[in-house]
């Protein structure tokens, strides 16, 4: 219980700070791993794909300040090599422009997935909700037993999630159904790249953390791979990714 409140302590304190810092800035919405160091599962990036992805995030912003008039909003989010564009724009033409603009960057592997809107920019207030809706995104994956959080990158726009990460098919399923049951939450879009169970089971390190349980006892059994630290890579062959845009059914609203 003193750790739950800790968590939630926390989570609303760095919620906080993200709010002031995005409507100060119009940053994205993105909220990450909780403060205070509870999460103890590694990122599912290796090192170089995580510096890669923020060097890509840099690129992109640089390059859609220069095509997206002032009243348009576009946010741009990596995760190992995939680009996500969210926001609004006002004419189909800058839309299409944004993506042109990003697709060439440097180390991109060449999915771009536009999620962009042509409607007028979002208001303060709705992006303000956006951060709220983050949080309790993020609290419902930390409170997850079966889901490891920090695999997750969340961002919202508009009250619609966008997930991205490297998961299993098992995982993508129970994180966006857990999502959709969230009020506020308007739709919830997988975009994820697709683990097998063996790829997963190789790529994390021992002892495997969910949520900062161990499920890797002392007493349960592991292979030479996992146990060594070693084994062998994740994948021998591209991360086939999710079908860019899946849209999990809301459930129907409450009378």
């Amino acid at each position: 219980m003193m750790k739950h409140t800790l968590i939630q302590s926390a989570t609303r304190w760095a919620a906080g700070l993200t709010v002031v810092g995005a409507l100060a800035g119009c940053a994205p919405l993105v909220l990450g791993t909780a403060a205070g160091g509870a999460l103890f599962a590694t990122d599912r990036r290796t090192s170089g794909a995580q510096v890669e992805d923020q060097t890509i995030e840099i690129k992109a912003s640089n390059r859609l300040r220069d095509v997206v008039s002032d009243k348009g909003h576009v946010n741009a989010n990596a995760y190992n090599r995939m680009l996500l564009l969210t926001g609004e724009v006002p004419t189909d033409a800058e839309r299409a422009a944004a993506e042109q603009a990003v697709k060439n960057i440097e180390n991109l592997n060449g999915s771009v997935v536009n999620e962009i809107a042509v409607m007028p920019a979002s208001s303060v207030s709705t992006r303000g909700n956006d951060i709220v809706l983050s949080t309790k995104v993020r609290a419902t994956l930390v409170d997850a037993p079966d889901l490891i959080s920090n695999a997750f990158k969340v961002v919202v726009e508009r009250g619609e999630v966008y997930l991205m990460g490297m998961v299993t098919e098992r995982e993508a399923k129970r994180s966006s159904e857990l999502i959709a049951t969230i009020k506020g939450v308007r739709r919830v879009v997988k975009v994820f790249q697709i683990l097998t169970e063996d790829e997963l089971a190789n790529k994390l390190p021992a002892p495997t953390r969910l949520n900062g349980t161990s499920v890797n006892s002392s007493d349960t059994a592991t292979t030479p791979a996992t146990s060594s630290g070693a084994g062998t890579p994740a994948s021998t062959t591209p991360l086939q990714p999710a079908d860019p845009v899946q849209v999990q059914p809301l459930p129907p609203a409450q009378p």
